[in-house]
């Protein structure tokens, strides 16, 4: 029994150092200067000579990108790729949600009614991530979907329905990475990150579209303008990978019976249905 102890206490500890480590570097590395020499450096031509080798290492289809790879001059522009026009049909069924973006669904499932979902077994609360409690309360009892993008995805943001944009809004200053290691050992990423909010009403109920930025590049630039959206129209880009959380209102979305986390997902594809 005592032995039993030990090794639990062993493995407690080990984590322990492991999230210690995984905070230390991020903040090491995780400031103003850093970021900007990165974001530099993928927007120059010497960047450029590291594309080749960056498709191969992440695999991407080139045969869906809207130009051929030696068109890409800079890391940048490769990130913000466009695919070729009908790569990504868009679920044509009215009622139907679909993902806003090429990412895989890292989680999902109900909001509990103290505002908080559970990630990777991580409380999160949605009112930190909102801004508020009082934006938050719609969303009580309602459910929600992680998206997280990696380096090899395409980083358009899509609509996810039709509807009217209500409300969009910033919060937030530094970026935490948001892939599985940083939801498991960061600081709260999804409540804490640079984020872009954009609150969509239809049919009387709404649901949010929170763009989370990724370590070092908090960039996330809007590509839509005026007040409508169209299910599948492009909304925005990301610089980088990142994260897309959807939170719908209770009572507004059933998830499609064959969605489940962890599971990849592409811009169109039906993630359950508007109610």
């Amino acid at each position: 029994m005592e032995g039993s102890n030990d090794w639990t206490f062993h493995k407690l500890e080990g984590t322990c150092l492991r999230k210690w480590l995984y905070r230390l570097f991020i903040e090491l590395t995780n400031h103003s200067l850093s970021s900007k020499l990165l974001a530099s450096f993928a927007k120059s031509r010497l960047s450029g000579l590291l594309i080749s080798s960056y498709a191969k290492i992440y695999h991407i289809n080139q045969d869906e990108m809207e130009k051929s790879l030696k068109n890409y001059k800079t890391l940048q522009q490769l990130f913000v790729r466009r695919l070729k026009a009908g790569v990504r049909p868009v679920d044509a069924d009215e009622h139907t949600v679909v993902s806003p973006v090429d990412a895989v669904i890292e989680d999902m499932g109900t909001i509990r009614e103290n505002c908080e979902m559970i990630v990777k077994g991580k409380p999160y609360s949605i009112a930190e991530m909102l801004g508020s409690v009082e934006a938050a309360q719609p969303y009580v009892n309602g459910f929600f979907f992680i998206l997280y993008l990696s380096p090899s995805h395409y980083h358009r943001i899509h609509s996810p329905i039709s509807g009217v944009i209500e409300k969009q809004w910033e919060l937030g200053r530094k970026s935490y990475p948001v892939n599985r290691l940083g939801l498991k050992y960061g600081k709260r990423p999804l409540e804490k990150n640079y984020r872009l909010i954009t609150e969509v009403k239809a049919g009387g109920k709404r649901m949010a579209i929170v763009k989370i930025g990724a370590m070092f590049v908090n960039s996330i630039e809007l590509t839509h303008t005026g007040e409508q959206l169209v299910k599948g129209e492009e909304m925005a880009y990301f610089s980088f990978g990142s994260t897309v959380v959807l939170l719908f209102e209770r009572g507004s979305f059933a998830p499609d019976p064959r969605i489940a986390a962890p599971m990849p997902i592409k811009v169109g594809e039906r993630l359950g249905y508007w109610r």
